[in-house]
């Protein structure tokens, strides 16, 4: 990796259109983040050829640079010395990049910032739940018995180990209150009491709703001649999510009007008081109703169309990833392993898609005489093979367009393969190769088989592609 000199940060400064067009700019753990004025004054192909640069793109109202762990901090600091901008704050430059969205980018960027604070404990989930899936799985090591029937010494450790890796998608309600409250402007703690009270062990079981509900034997609260089904909502994203928002408000509402001598008394129980209410009475039947049409629509459509659902998908998660857009697809996956389902078809396609990206870069890897391309496609497709696709997609694949292409041709063939033989995954865990661990056992096979063509196609078609067009990397 280049160094950082003050010369290749004036040059990002130049290519973004200098000082004047950038209002905003912070930086991540590998990324410069612009809130720029005008993002039509960037100049890519100058950006993306300064030595310090893995590649840029534009996401969510940002204009994003990637420059590696550690380099950005040196990178940002230099920025700030040379541009003269005071340092912003992340929540700063997202506010300045609000403004140049519209109202889809604005929506699919609330849900993203409500469920990537929660993803680190849904993937350690998923991760665990792998484990657990190794020890109590039939036909992995012993045919027709799994690692617990054989040592049974081993089945109360695998039975701990699934009441950890589970209590993140039993409490689920709990997480997404907790996230969405604080992204709506409330108090996070009485989000996360609010997702609670949704799945009390008092209430009949969401998954039992359906059998209960053909016996007759729904409970009800009777509320001066009202009736109310006294039913949770465990594994259900959207009546959480609109709770939340409700809840959030009501709070503000009261906070502006509430004397602060009585504040503490009034504000929280009354908001919590009011949401409750309503989450049982309006909010949650109707949603949970929206989201099981969701489910039975995409259910459905994989049911009856599986090579059609698998091929589209498989062809658009990675444009999807470009806009922005797949972030929406994360409250689809956990609203699958809620369901009755209990596993998402959608999530092994973004595992096979992150994979395909990284042939694609390691093809260009091999094909390349460039010893900087070399190196940048080296460590981006290492990480797209473990789950972080940006290096790989917008510092390699993108810049030269069809190993995008070749990419996204793999991972659609992989993901027909996959559905038509109705791979299913139990939790979103780590999307790349470590992704066959969150996999119900029995379709290890299909799965590794949908790797390898998600690793060769792609590999294949880059490296060809570059040897018959004589195209110099």
């Amino acid at each position: 990796m280049a160094k950082v000199t003050k010369k290749s940060v004036e040059q990002i400064v130049a290519a973004v259109g200098g000082t004047e067009n950038i209002a905003s700019v912070t930086h991540c753990v590998t990324r410069l983040r612009f809130a720029l004025h005008d993002e039509s004054k960037v100049d890519q192909e100058k950006l993306e050829n300064i030595d310090i640069v893995r590649g840029a793109f534009a996401s969510s109202g940002q204009f994003q640079v990637i420059i590696g762990q550690g380099a950005v901090e040196k990178a940002y600091q230099e920025l700030i010395k040379i541009t003269g901008k005071e340092e912003s704050s992340k929540e700063e430059t997202k506010a300045q990049a609000e403004q140049n969205m519209n109202i889809v980018q604005k929506l699919v960027k609330v849900l993203a910032d409500i469920f990537i604070p929660i993803l680190p404990a849904i993937v350690t989930a998923g991760l665990l739940l792998g484990i657990n899936n190794i020890l109590t799985g039939t036909d992995i090591f012993y045919e027709g018995q799994s690692v617990v029937d054989v040592h049974t010494q081993w089945a109360d450790l695998a039975d701990i180990i699934n009441i950890i890796a589970s209590t993140a998608f039993v409490f689920l309600p709990g997480l997404i209150g907790w996230s969405a409250v604080k992204k709506f402007g409330g108090n996070p703690l009485l989000g996360i009491v609010l997702g609670l009270v949704l799945v009390h062990p008092d209430l009949l079981n969401a998954h039992g709703y359906g059998e209960a509900k053909e016996a007759g034997e729904v409970p009800i609260w009777n509320i001066l001649g009202l009736e109310v089904e006294k039913v949770g909502y465990q594994g259900q994203v959207l009546p959480i999510l609109f709770a939340s928002y409700v809840l959030a408000k009501i709070e503000i509402f009261l906070k502006k009007r509430v004397p602060d001598a009585i504040s503490m008394l009034i504000v929280a129980p009354g908001a919590l008081l009011i949401t409750g209410f309503l989450a049982f009475i309006v909010i949650g039947p109707v949603m949970f109703t929206i989201s099981n049409v969701i489910t039975d629509f995409f259910v459905n459509t994989f049911n009856n169309f599986a090579a059609i659902g698998g091929l589209l998908y498989g062809l658009l998660y990675a444009p999807l990833v470009v806009t922005g857009l797949h972030h929406t697809f994360l409250a689809v996956d956990l609203q699958l392993i809620g369901s009755s389902l209990q596993g998402t078809f959608l999530w092994p396609i973004l595992a096979l898609s992150n994979i395909a990206q990284g042939a694609a870069a390691f093809a260009m890897m091999a094909a390349s005489k460039d010893e900087k391309l070399k190196g940048l496609s080296l460590s981006s497709g290492i990480s797209a093979f473990l789950g972080v696709t940006e290096p790989a997609m917008f510092g390699v694949n993108l810049r030269y367009r069809f190993p995008f292409i070749c990419a996204i041709i793999g991972s659609a063939i992989s993901a027909v393969f996959i559905t038509v033989n109705g791979v299913l995954a139990t939790s979103i865990g780590v999307g790349g190769i470590p992704a066959i661990f969150s996999i119900y056992t029995q379709y290890w096979l299909v799965f590794a088989i949908g790797m390898i063509i998600a690793i060769v196609v792609p590999f294949v078609l880059t490296y060809l592609y570059v040897k018959m067009k004589k195209i110099s990397v």
